[in-house]
């Protein structure tokens, strides 16, 4: 049998990679491919599939200049905010990206940032690679308690309800706002509000779980962390594009937040080194799936969508 031909742009988990040759005439996957690395590949190969991680910006300029030969362009990735979907489509190229297998993994995630960020981790764990040698008095290096806080979601999709299902074991209080109401069964007693400026006000921390799109770019601005109470702390394990940072910034130096925990940022990886001259910022490089079970799904997954649509069954999770 012909296996499809395959150019793996990311650098895949070892027993994804291992798995490319069962099933693919793949080249890649070893290493971290540029755009023009595998534009290149792709068209020496003959490939019919791309995969490609958030890293690759998969333009209407490139996707024009893929191969008439590729079918289907596949990122491991739940989010395709990196991906010209209408140029995709004008092409006739197939787009999938792998929903569900990153929720626990992300939601684990952002519980860790509203841990860490309200209870000073960052500055607690620098205090002991410094020696620590001076204890505190009652009234010193004092963080918030999260049991019991009211927690506002923004955005309710998978990884949303995942969080919430956490937070609801440390006895918290679950706002949501979302483009539309879950079911009852899934709101599971969250309080809904159909315009987030209307939430916001009852947030002690805030967590972002919204998709980037047009509409949410910089949702999170000067005007909105206006009204969240003095001394609430944000959340972000989504993407750094629904956040204005210089917003964040000022809020964060004025003591209006608390606190933040970011696992994402504007520019990747270049990010604004400003955030780590803050001590109540609690920082990760984007790595809310990088565990060994989420990465090894998420890469299986799309190899899965690529062979259903190389083998003329049609995509498991088209965009």
């Amino acid at each position: 049998m012909i296996k499809p031909r395959l150019v793996v742009a990311p650098g895949l988990p070892r027993a994804v990679f291992d798995s490319l040759p069962q099933r693919f005439d793949a080249i890649g996957g070893d290493g971290n491919m540029s755009v023009e690395e595998a534009l290149a590949q792709v068209e020496e190969h003959k490939a019919d599939a791309l995969l490609v991680s958030h890293r690759h910006k998969m333009t209407a300029d490139v996707i024009a200049r893929l191969p008439a030969a590729v079918k289907v362009l596949s990122t491991v990735t739940v989010g395709y905010d990196h991906i010209d979907i209408p140029a995709a489509k004008a092409r006739g190229l197939i787009v999938t990206n792998t929903p569900d297998v990153l929720t626990d993994c992300t939601a684990d995630m952002a519980m860790l940032l509203m841990l860490a960020a309200c209870r000073r981790a960052a500055e607690a764990e620098q205090l002991m690679r410094q020696g620590w040698r001076k204890s505190f008095g009652m009234g010193e290096f004092l963080g918030l308690q999260v049991t019991g806080k009211r927690l506002g979601i923004l955005g309710m999709g998978r990884i949303g309800q995942a969080m919430a299902q956490r937070a609801r074991g440390f006895n918290m209080q679950i706002l949501y706002s979302n483009r539309s109401r879950l079911k009852p069964d899934l709101e599971a007693g969250a309080r809904y509000f159909a315009d987030p400026n209307e939430m916001l006000p009852h947030c002690d921390i805030l967590a972002v779980h919204a998709p980037a799109t047009p509409e949410t770019e910089k949702v999170i601005n000067a005007e909105t962390l206006a009204l969240l109470p003095k001394g609430a702390v944000l959340v972000n394990t989504s993407r750094g594009s629904l956040v204005d940072e210089e917003a964040l910034l000022a809020a964060l130096r004025s003591g209006h937040l608390f606190a933040a925990g970011l696992d994402v940022f504007r520019s990747e990886p270049d990010f604004d080194r400003r955030f780590a001259d803050l001590p109540n910022v609690f920082l990760t490089p984007h790595i809310g799936s990088a565990t060994v079970e989420t990465r090894n799904a998420m890469g299986y997954r799309s190899l899965e969508n690529i062979a259903a649509v190389c083998s003329g069954a049609g995509p498991i999770d088209p965009v």
